[in-house]
């Protein structure tokens, strides 16, 4: 839906998709800046929105923006490993990162719901290679759409899984396990008391989302079927880009290095995803 000055209307739901939004726009627009994100500028002049009513906090934005070029940096390594392979970007939003990742040779799936993928399609258009699936990613019949014929996958859950049960956690990386054999999976994750207080965040509670699961130990997954392994454990507090930020911050992240407690609080995780022989 548009308005008079052709400028594209949200509805309550469609909200949550601003605050990565915003967070990537805002940044990019600092002389200082960790991200530099042109679609998310370029999609936000095209929307009719109060982006004041969101209040994002500045750490907010550097965390958005530290994690999205995190998983861009692992995106791209296994590009550059597996230059004809398949990604699979969960709960995609508006997010550019097709864009910002394409080798040329990938082929690509970004799911969401339908609602934000027939908003989606207003900025991106699918090609031979780029396609987009309108599903929940609990209704895991959009697994039959995906055919990587023997080619290397990765899968992304960017922002999404804390917003699911548990038991829908491990159905879904158990049924990625089952239908994709040796995919990589990466995605954030909050510890269990970030998962209970998240509720206060100021842009949540506009938005109305609601934060479900929790994480502390990341091998816990590990034991939730044969084969599923670890490989990396990313706190924020390792990101380069912290020697940019201004002395608060800088000692803000460096404190929270300290302690295991904040370092888990919010941090990504990777796992590869065996065939599971019981």
């Amino acid at each position: 839906m548009t308005n008079k000055k052709g400028k594209i209307l949200l509805t309550g739901e469609q909200e949550t998709l601003l605050i990565p939004l915003y967070s990537k726009a805002i940044e990019s627009q600092r002389p200082d800046s960790i991200f530099v994100d042109q679609k998310a500028q370029a999609i936000l002049e095209q929307v009719e929105y109060d982006f004041v009513k969101l209040k994002v906090p500045r750490k907010t934005a550097i965390m958005l923006c530290t994690r999205a070029k995190k998983i861009d940096a692992y995106t791209r390594e296994f590009l550059a490993s597996y230059p004809s392979s398949v990604v699979l970007h969960l709960g995609c939003g508006l997010d550019s990162r097709y864009t910002r990742v394409d080798n040329g040779r990938v082929e690509w799936y970004d799911l969401d719901l339908p609602d934000v993928i027939d908003l989606r399609r207003t900025f991106y258009t699918e090609t031979e290679t780029y396609h987009m699936i309108l599903s929940s990613v609990t209704d895991l019949g959009w697994i039959d759409r995906i055919s990587p014929r023997g080619r290397p996958m990765l899968a992304i859950a960017e922002g999404l899984l804390m917003y699911l049960q548990e038991a829908e956690v491990k159905v879904l990386i158990c049924s990625l396990q089952s239908a994709f054999p040796g995919c990589d999976l990466v995605f954030d994750a909050y510890s269990v008391l970030t998962a209970k207080s998240a509720k206060q965040h100021p842009s949540l509670q506009k938005t109305g989302a609601v934060i479900h699961w929790g994480i502390d130990d990341a091998a816990e997954l590990e034991q939730w079927a044969e084969g599923i392994r670890l490989k990396e454990e990313w706190y924020f507090s390792q990101a380069e880009d912290i020697n940019k930020l201004g002395l608060g911050y800088r000692l803000g992240f460096r404190l929270a290095g300290l302690f295991k407690t904040a370092q888990k609080a919010h941090r990504i995780l990777y796992y590869n995803l065996m065939g599971n022989s019981r």
